[in-house]
């Protein structure tokens, strides 16, 4: 590659163990976990005991020439702080973690300042996991506010997924407006096959906050490869909020349950839709800038023994 790649929305974890919306997620061996209420084939048959670690995904980075990632989180893997925090002090060119505090319980500001001095430079929101039946939790609630203006203070940057459509751009509005100057990345490219995404996309039109597009090819399953409708979205929202705005990211591990980790990004390099200058920002200049990635890897091309 002549450019960097880089990987805005990956996942590690050690075990999942945890409980969502009243129901158990579990790991079991070769790949599989208890998903609310089914097994589901969670990671590759090939992770035998289930751990999704980072040296695991750095042989995938190194061979699907990625320079660096940044780590998030989701409440159905657990928090995994603790090992998010060894990852990054262990390997501080290639990952940016987010640590991430569980908003759905109590005292989430003790806990908000204890990642801040552990150092962690990002925080995640599965703000998605905020509405929960008739119950919802507020973005835009006292607590959550004045994390959000300590970490706009702190230069801590802001890793959030947001429900279906325009459910909660009304509060990202708000919180734009009284923290200027949090550096926002939002995922999953604003759940781009329901209804409504593009106005999750919209809110790029705000200075720092920018769309990264982890779990894409999961949205366009069963479409599948070469996933020409994600491709088409990708032009849409470049025609929307301009192609400076968006970032790659591939939902790293479970993504790759359908198609290997590079056929996570080459579709777009294959595709005719974007020009070279649009696929090298799209595909890292954009992160690389927004992430402040100093010096990420250039790694070479090993060629397969089939060809």
């Amino acid at each position: 590659m002549i450019y960097p790649i880089i990987d805005a929305h990956a996942h590690l974890w050690l075990k999942q163990n945890t409980i969502v919306e009243g129901k158990e997620i579990r790991t079991l061996t070769n790949g599989k976990s208890v998903f609310m209420g089914e097994v589901r084939q969670m990671i590759p048959p090939y992770f035998l005991d289930g751990r999704n670690t980072a040296e695991v995904f750095l042989s995938n980075m190194d061979y699907a020439q990625v320079s660096a990632a940044v780590i998030t989180q989701e409440y159905i893997d657990g928090l995994q702080n603790s090992y998010l925090h060894k990852v990054e002090r262990d390997y501080p060119d290639r990952f940016l973690c987010c640590g991430m505090v569980d908003f759905r319980k109590p005292q989430i500001t003790g806990k908000y300042k204890r990642l801040v001095n552990m150092g962690f430079k990002a925080l995640k929101i599965p703000a998605n996991r905020l509405i929960i039946n008739t119950r919802r939790i507020y973005l835009t609630n006292d607590e959550i506010m004045h994390i959000l203006k300590d970490m706009e203070q702190a230069d801590i940057l802001l890793s959030i997924d947001l429900a279906d459509g325009d459910t909660q751009v009304g509060e990202m509005n708000e919180i734009i407006a009284e923290c200027p100057n949090l550096r926002i990345a939002i995922g999953h490219f604003g759940m781009v096959t329901r209804e409504g995404w593009h106005k999750q996309v919209e809110l790029a039109r705000n200075p720092n906050v920018m769309i990264e597009s982890g779990g894409i090819t999961w949205l366009f399953n069963e479409e599948f490869y070469p996933f020409t409708g994600a491709v088409r979205a990708i032009r849409e929202a470049a025609d929307l909020v301009g192609i400076d705005k968006l970032m790659w990211g591939s939902d790293y591990p479970r993504t790759i349950t359908a198609v290997t980790y590079r056929m996570s990004y080459d579709f777009v390099i294959k595709s005719d839709l974007l020009t070279d200058d649009e696929k090298t920002a799209f595909l890292g200049g954009n992160a690389q800038r927004f992430y402040r990635f100093k010096n990420p890897a250039r790694l070479p091309y090993i060629k397969n023994m089939s060809e």
